[in-house]
């Protein structure tokens, strides 16, 4: 493995095409919190599972709850540099995809054109039943309609658009459905315990099969679905780059790791390649 002082300009070609993997540790910068340390262990409690939010009330109450207080602040998080670099890349044709595990859009608000989305988007909801879509700030104006208490209410955030809730309060709140059915609207993400829609898997396996190396960036790859990625890539013999600050599921596989600050090396990259941002 490659010194960790490396600079990313040191390991990628810049004519190379390289699949791009990201995490929650990108979006730090931007004012989204992360789920782990630099150790893999969670802050605070464990987020909430797929099939729990669909077989209980209870915990739906707990999810929009907090979700009415965390999301405003997801909705206006800006890229930060880290997400205007990956966007340079794409257009200098360095980055052939980019797939993030994260549900904050918020490479696409950088300009980034090719994104796989493998969690999903927080800005949308969907009927379970009957599969009608809704704009979350249209259910973000629903929710806070029928329980005006949230509306201000301050709470530390969490990841994903996540806040902390008395439960008091979660006992009290009036649970959205879907408007055309009735039925149990979720958001259209990957909640833990959840399943990547095939489509996506096969998207991102058969554009590593093309590219020249797997960037991992600002994740630990403790989860299964991002870190299967690596597994295929070391699998086919193509160099995995990752820059992280702590430790990460795939170390073993690693043809370089970078232990520093995400933006702080890809600006470093950029400044070096010559790439405006």
């Amino acid at each position: 493995m490659v010194d960790s002082n490396a600079r990313l300009s040191a390991l990628i070609d810049s004519k190379s095409s390289i699949l791009v993997l990201t995490g929650a540790g990108i979006s730090v910068d931007s004012g989204i919190p992360p789920y782990r340390d630099h150790t893999g262990t969670w802050l605070g409690s464990e987020p909430i599972q797929h099939q729990e939010f669909i077989d209980h009330e209870s915990r739906r109450k707990r999810y929009w709850a907090r979700s009415a207080v965390g999301w405003p602040a997801v909705a206006k998080a800006k890229p930060n540099d880290s997400h205007r670099v990956l966007a340079s890349m794409e257009r200098a044709g360095i980055i052939s995809l980019l797939v993030t595990q994260n549900v904050d859009r918020l490479h696409q608000k950088a300009g980034h054109q090719k994104v796989i989305d493998l969690h999903g988007r927080l800005d949308q909801a969907r009927c379970l039943s009957c599969e009608n879509q809704v704009e979350r700030s249209a259910l973000q104006q629903e929710i806070l309609s029928m329980n005006p208490f949230l509306a201000d209410l301050e709470a530390s955030l969490a990841p994903d658009g996540d806040a902390t809730v008395e439960n008091d309060l979660i006992d009290m709140v009036s649970v959205p459905h879907c408007q055309r059915c009735g039925g149990v609207l979720m958001p259209s993400v990957v909640f833990f315990g959840g399943a990547v829609p095939t489509s996506r898997v096969t998207a991102v396996t058969a554009a590593l099969e093309q590219c020249d190396a797997l960037l991992v960036i600002g994740t630990s790859l403790m989860v299964y679905s991002g870190f299967r990625f690596c597994r295929q890539a070391h699998a086919m013999g193509i160099p995995i780059i990752a820059i992280n600050q702590g430790e990460t599921r795939a170390d073993a596989m690693l043809s370089a790791r970078i232990i520093k600050d995400c933006k702080e090396t890809l600006v470093a990259f950029a400044a070096d390649i010559k790439i405006d941002f």
